[in-house]
């Protein structure tokens, strides 16, 4: 099995197939010297149209794979691609520097900015040094530290997120992981400098919020952003995570969801097949969107980017129960 089909999930593999049909005739054409021209035409016109078809009715189980993509554009792919210059800064001055939770500073289109995001790995060893994006506590405090220089030099904040979870071994709890977040949630609302959260792949639980507390919260159209991964949902309410699926479902991750209820503000569309697929359009999208949210949020002073920011997430959750009078004879 080639490298590729072990990164292709099911409804991709059909996909796969043709473009692999259109490469060997693509193949055959250069050794062979003959036109297929029209051959080729005909299979990327019918390869383009299957993907349409797939991409369009995708579950939100099928959309939670795509989250979890291996070759999906993490966050160093963004900062790379998006800033012309950057400076990883690292260490949280408490107790160590967590290599699942990256920041610095940066400059986007002239703009000096401060950034904070979770990197996953590509392969095992990355994974491994990186914890597979599952920050500890001393990642939410160097994001903190980092967010509080930010305010300090009046430089806007980019959080990029994209963990399954925070850490949660025995070692983060005794260094009180659970504060940590919840520091940054008090923290992150009283900052007066404008922050932009953007969810690239998996927003998962406290890990998520923990960067996540943003004037403006940007999603990919194909990230997902759940309190918790679908498999812990079905494990703890069926005690089947089998039923996967259906917790995905329940749980309203999709982009389309979270916009629905008000959770964030704006869908970033991706490339049809993914963000995959073309990383640097990917980028594009988002980098347009971010630049401008922040031109919006230029003229907004700070004491009131910090007021919108605590009553935005204030108003999530909230509803009206509408009840019928029912008149009781006496």
């Amino acid at each position: 099995m080639s490298s590729n089909q072990l990164n292709v999930l099911d409804f991709e593999k059909p996909i796969l197939e043709l473009e692999e049909q259109i490469e060997e005739i693509k193949r055959l054409t250069a050794a062979e010297g003959q036109d297929r021209s029209e051959e080729i035409a005909e299979l990327e016109n019918h390869r383009d149209r299957l993907m349409r078809q797939v991409f369009s009715n995708l579950t939100p189980w099928d959309r939670t794979l795509l989250a979890r993509h291996p070759k999906r554009p993490y966050t160093l792919d963004f900062v790379r691609l998006m800033f012309e210059d950057y400076l990883e800064l690292h260490g949280d001055r408490l107790f160590s520097d967590d290599n699942a939770m990256v920041g610095g500073i940066g400059v986007i289109e002239e703009r000096q900015v401060v950034f904070v995001g979770q990197q996953k790995g590509r392969d095992l060893k990355e994974r491994q040094y990186r914890n597979f994006g599952s920050a500890k506590p001393e990642g939410y405090r160097k994001a903190l530290r980092l967010m509080k220089l930010a305010e300090k030099f009046g430089r806007p904040i980019i959080c990029f997120v994209d963990t399954p979870a925070a850490d949660c071994s025995v070692g983060a709890e005794e260094r009180g992981i659970s504060e940590a977040i919840a520091r940054n949630l008090m923290e992150m609302s009283r900052l007066t400098v404008p922050v932009v959260v953007a969810i690239l792949g998996e927003g998962g639980s406290g890990g998520a919020l923990g960067i996540g507390v943003g004037n403006r919260v940007l999603m990919l159209e194909n990230a997902v952003y759940s309190v918790i991964p679908p498999e812990g949902c079905a494990a703890i309410l069926w005690r089947d995570p089998n039923l996967k699926s259906e917790a995905a479902a329940a749980l309203k991750i999709t982009s389309q969801d979270a916009l629905e209820l008000g959770v964030i503000d704006e869908i970033i569309p991706e490339p049809l097949g993914g963000a995959h697929r073309n990383v640097e359009q990917t980028v594009r999208n988002l980098k347009g969107a971010i630049l401008r949210h922040l031109k919006e949020l230029d003229t907004v002073p700070g004491a009131e980017l910090a007021e919108l920011r605590y009553e935005k997430f204030r108003r999530m959750g909230q509803f009206v129960v509408e009840r019928e009078l029912v008149e009781v004879a006496t």
